[in-house]
This record gives structure tokens, sequence and C-alpha cells, in this order.
């Protein structure tokens, strides 16, 4: 019975943690955005700068700031 509660404590924990990885969760967003926004949002941009700088800027699709470089005009 130990042994099973702290495989369900390590697979609880290795959830958890993958679900907080920041880089993660902007290029989730980034996604999010793609579908919202379609062909008006640069999707491989945005998740370009997911990488680059670690998650550390994670996009809103609700916040105009967060999203502006990487919108662009569809002609």
């Amino acid at each position: 019975m130990k042994i099973f509660l702290q495989i369900c404590i390590l697979c609880f924990s290795t959830v958890l943690l993958t679900e907080a990885n920041p880089i993660g969760v902007c290029i989730r967003n980034c996604a999010q955005c793609k579908k919202m926004f379609g062909p008006y949002f640069e999707g491989q941009l945005c998740a370009d700068a997911c990488v680059k700088f670690k998650g550390k800027m994670i996009p809103d699709c609700e916040d105009i700031t967060s999203i502006a470089p990487f919108l662009s005009k569809f002609e």
C-alpha cells in the first residue's frame, strides 16, 4: 500500500510540473490565438518567441499588447 501511495504521489507531481511548464503554456496560448485569429496571427513566430524567451512572455489572446508582435494583415 505504501509503494502504491508513493507511485500515485510521483505521478501527480509529474503532471503538475508538466502543466506548469511556462514554455508549454506559452505555446498552447499561441495555438489558441491562432485558432481565434486564423491567418491574421503568426502562430509559428509566436511559438518561436516562446522558445527563445523560455516562456517568460505568455501571449494572452484578449490582450492586444501581448499579441501585437504576432498579428499581421491578411492579403
